[in-house]
């Protein structure tokens, strides 16, 4: 029977002093742009975040300290006062106009913005930052968002541009685009976005993954368990434990093995091809795909560990990519630490934004602060 366990330090616990950079992180997850913040500045220092997952959450204390909200945004502005400080960051959630979603307008996350701007409006920054899928530019959110900067509006003090950025011209092993609001108070000018430092020089899979044994010997996180918030859960784990595989069946493993260094589905005879796929020989080249070792990977998503999903099988094993595959392609470091089952811990790593983009938006803030 496993045991609950005292949790390590956390690793990027910061104490704030009279020249820190206070940042107050909603929608936080696991705290991927967090990560990225405190790479780009050691000033950088979490006032509070907010996170409804309870696992996420639990992986957020154990990196950052406990700062963490673990409930709903709207609950804790009901809860709690709303600190005053120099930044705020975040990401409301996108599946109700995501491509990937079912594109709800109804979606009652879609109006997550709403006590994001309340909590702006709390907060007093001098500058703040919305993450979000390319699709936000083009949703009604996006608008209800610029209305409420309007004279009358809820945040009327502030204004923002929006642009779409390619995480892999920043550094990144992973080509993600994300539609990145930088907002700042009218008193103080734009601070403009971060310049593009990679384009035609891309970090690829290879960087990424260099160092990392190829052979995946473990399938199950380490038998230990944690207490957060009154409530159990696996972990916490390192990122450098997080190597692990999965009990594949026969016809996959087969499957895998037709599959060359660059290729997918359309590489498969017909009786290894799962009957949608049968008629289907055109459209997307990525579903049970290989990565391409001197490129950036494709996005990382939720369940970058199922093959039929994307292109996530790693460039020569026959195996999907595993977790500390994944949160290298998405730039997290060794020492961090996560709490979840292997589901929640990917849903984790791939709802993040990458460090690299995240440090870069940082930069261009902190020379403004």
């Amino acid at each position: 029977m496993s045991t609950v366990i005292a949790a390590p330090a956390a690793p990027y616990h910061r104490k704030k002093t009279r020249k820190s950079i206070t940042v107050l992180d909603l929608f936080a997850g696991a705290g991927g742009l967090t990560q990225g913040f405190y790479a780009a500045s050691p000033r950088v220092v979490t006032e509070r975040a907010v996170e409804f997952e309870p696992a996420a959450a639990a992986s957020f204390a154990a990196t950052f300290g406990d700062k963490v909200y673990a409930g709903p945004i709207q609950d804790w502005l009901k809860r709690e006062t709303v600190p005053e400080v120099d930044v705020v960051i975040g990401g409301p959630p996108c599946q109700g106009f995501s491509q990937l979603g079912k594109q709800d307008p109804e979606d009652i996350r879609n109006t997550l913005w709403q006590p994001y701007a309340e909590a702006l409006a709390r907060a007093k920054p001098k500058y703040f930052i919305v993450e979000n899928v390319p699709a936000f530019g083009k949703s009604q959110q996006l608008q209800d968002f610029r209305d409420a900067t309007g004279s009358e509006g809820l945040i009327k003090d502030y204004d923002f541009q929006w642009h779409v950025l390619n995480s892999a011209d920043y550094g990144a092993p992973q080509s993600r685009k994300r539609a990145i609001l930088i907002g700042h108070h009218r008193d103080l000018p734009f601070p403009g976005f971060p310049l593009p430092t990679h384009i035609g020089r891309h970090r690829t899979v290879r960087h990424a993954l260099k160092g990392i044994d190829t052979r995946v010997n473990e399938t199950l996180l380490p038998d230990r368990r944690t207490e957060y918030a009154g409530r159990i859960f696996a972990g916490t784990f390192r990122t450098s434990e997080l190597h692990l595989g999965r009990d594949y069946a026969t016809e996959s493993l087969e499957r895998f093995g037709w599959i060359p260094e660059g290729g997918n589905r359309f590489n498969l005879p017909d009786r290894l091809k799962a009957p949608c796929w049968l008629n289907h020989n055109s459209g997307s080249g990525d579903v049970m795909g290989r990565l391409h070792w001197d490129k950036p990977s494709v996005t990382v998503r939720t369940e970058f560990f199922k093959p039929e999903k994307g292109r996530y099988l790693h460039p020569v094993e026959h195996r999907a990519i595993t977790h500390l595959e994944a949160a290298k392609l998405q730039g997290f470091p060794d020492d961090r630490l996560w709490v979840g089952s292997k589901t929640a811990i990917a849903k984790q790593i791939g709802n993040a934004v990458p460090t690299a983009l995240g440090s870069a938006i940082a930069r261009q803030l902190v020379q403004h602060l």
